[in-house]
């Protein structure tokens, strides 16, 4: 899962920080998100491999993974994977 891309991202805090986005800035434009039809993690289980969250979520009609790394506090989209048709 390449070709990805910073970006700033608006999120829902509850029980923890940057609990889920809610709308990202991709191209200079504030994209709302829609719905989050899935979401899933990796590493944490050994000491060296950071959590990694992901997040497949639907705006403007395209689809889109964000990756949350949280130990570096960083957000990244991956270009968009699909159309939403």
């Amino acid at each position: 899962m390449e070709n990805n891309e910073t970006v700033q991202v608006e999120c829902y805090s509850g029980y923890k920080a940057n609990e889920r986005p809610v709308a990202f800035i991709f191209h200079g434009e504030r994209l709302e998100i829609s719905e989050i039809p899935d979401r899933w993690y990796e590493g944490g289980i050994e000491h060296d491999r950071p959590i990694v969250d992901y997040f497949k979520v639907k705006a403007d009609g395209d689809v889109f993974i964000l990756r949350y790394e949280s130990e570096t506090d960083t957000w990244s989209v991956l270009i968009p994977i699909s159309s939403d048709t």
